[in-house]
C-alpha cells in the first residue's frame, strides 16, 4: 500500500494545545482548518498561532512574509465546513472520554472514509475512542507535549484495532511536521505521563507530608537541574484539571504508588486551574 499524504488537516479544539497544534501543522506547510464550538476560541487560537511566528520574526529568525503565508495556511470554523476535504483530523478537545468518543463519532460522519482520525490524549484509550467510529482501524493517538510549538517528542499510540498502515502514516507525518515520533501500545499514561506521574507523584507525597511549599520544591528541583520546570510549576502550565485527571486515570489502573494530590484536587473544585485561570498553585498574569 502507498504511503498516505496529508494535503489538508483539522484540528478539532482551539485551546491552547489545540492553537499550538495548528501552528506546528501550517508551520510545515500543512493547511489546516482549526474548529471549536466557540467563536471566541478558534479566533483565541488563531491569534496564538499568529503569536509565536511573531515573536520569531521578532526573534530575526523568519522573514515577516514568510511568517503571513504560513499563518494564511490556519483557518477557523465553528462547523464542520471544509472536513470532507482533509486527510487526517487531530482531536485535541478536553480529557473527557464522553467529550471525545462524541467528536469521533461526528467525525466519523463529516470526513472521508480513507482520513486517520487521532487523538491528542495525554491517557486515554486509544481503543476505545476508536469504537465510536466505524473506522477504529484508522484511529490512532498522536499525542503531542506542551508547547507542541517546542517540544519536539510526539507519541504515536496504536489502539488494539489500530492498523499498521495507520500507525506508519502517523509516524511519517509526526516527522514531516518535524517531530520525533516514538511507537507504543494503547496502555494507561502510555510511555511518557506513566514515567512522569510517577516521578512527580512522590514530589507531591512529599509536599503533603511535610508542609513543604510548592515554590520551594520547585526551586530546588529546578537548581538542581533535574527539570526545566518544578512539577508544581508545570502542573498549573498544563492546568491542573487536565493534570488531575491523569493521576486519577494512573491511580485508578495501577494502584496507590501513582499519588493524587489532595491540594491540587482543591484547586481545581475552586476553579483554580492554573495558567489558563489566572491562579492555581502560583498566581498568573
Amino acid at each position: 500500500m502507498p504511503a498516505m499524504f496529508v494535503f489538508k488537516a483539522a484540528v478539532v479544539g482551539a485551546g491552547t494545545m489545540g492553537g499550538e497544534i495548528a501552528h506546528v501543522l501550517a508551520g510545515a506547510g500543512v493547511p489546516v482548518i482549526l474548529k471549536d464550538l466557540d467563536g471566541e476560541l478558534v479566533e483565541r487560537g488563531i491569534a496564538r498561532a499568529r503569536s509565536l511566528w511573531q515573536a520569531a520574526v521578532d526573534a530575526g529568525k523568519v522573514e515577516p512574509s514568510e511568517a503571513e503565508r504560513r499563518a494564511a495556511l490556519i483557518s477557523g470554523t465553528t462547523s464542520y465546513a471544509g472536513f470532507g476535504e482533509v486527510d487526517l483530523v487531530i482531536e485535541a478537545v478536553p480529557e473527557r472520554m464522553e467529550l471525545k468518543e462524541a467528536v469521533f463519532s461526528e467525525l466519523d460522519e463529516v470526513t472521508p472514509s480513507h482520513a486517520i482520525l487521532a487523538s491528542n490524549t495525554s491517557a486515554l484509550s486509544i481503543t476505545e475512542i476508536g469504537q465510536a467510529t466505524s473506522r477504529p482501524d484508522k484511529v490512532v493517538g498522536l499525542h503531542f507535549f506542551y508547547p507542541a510549538s517546542v517540544m519536539r517528542l510526539i507519541e504515536v499510540v496504536e489502539g488494539e484495532d489500530t492498523s499498521p498502515e495507520t500507525a506508519a502514516a502517523a509516524s511519517a507525518f509526526a516527522q514531516r511536521i518535524r517531530k520525533t515520533p516514538i511507537r507504543c501500545v494503547d496502555a494507561p499514561g502510555f510511555v511518557v505521563n506513566r514515567i512522569l506521574t510517577a516521578a512527580v507523584a512522590e514530589l507531591w507525597r512529599f509536599q503533603e507530608q511535610t508542609g513543604n511549599q510548592p515554590r520551594e520544591l520547585d526551586r530546588i528541583v529546578t537548581e538542581a537541574k533535574v527539570a526545566p520546570v518544578g512539577p508544581f510549576q508545570l502542573a498549573d502550565l498544563l492546568g491542573l484539571d487536565t493534570v488531575l485527571h491523569v493521576a486519577e486515570h494512573l491511580r485508578d489502573c495501577y494502584g496507590d504508588r501513582f499519588y493524587v494530590h489532595e491540594g491540587m484536587r482543591r484547586l481545581v473544585a475552586e476553579g483554580r486551574l492554573g495558567a489558563k485561570s489566572k491562579a492555581g498553585f502560583y498566581e498568573h498574569a
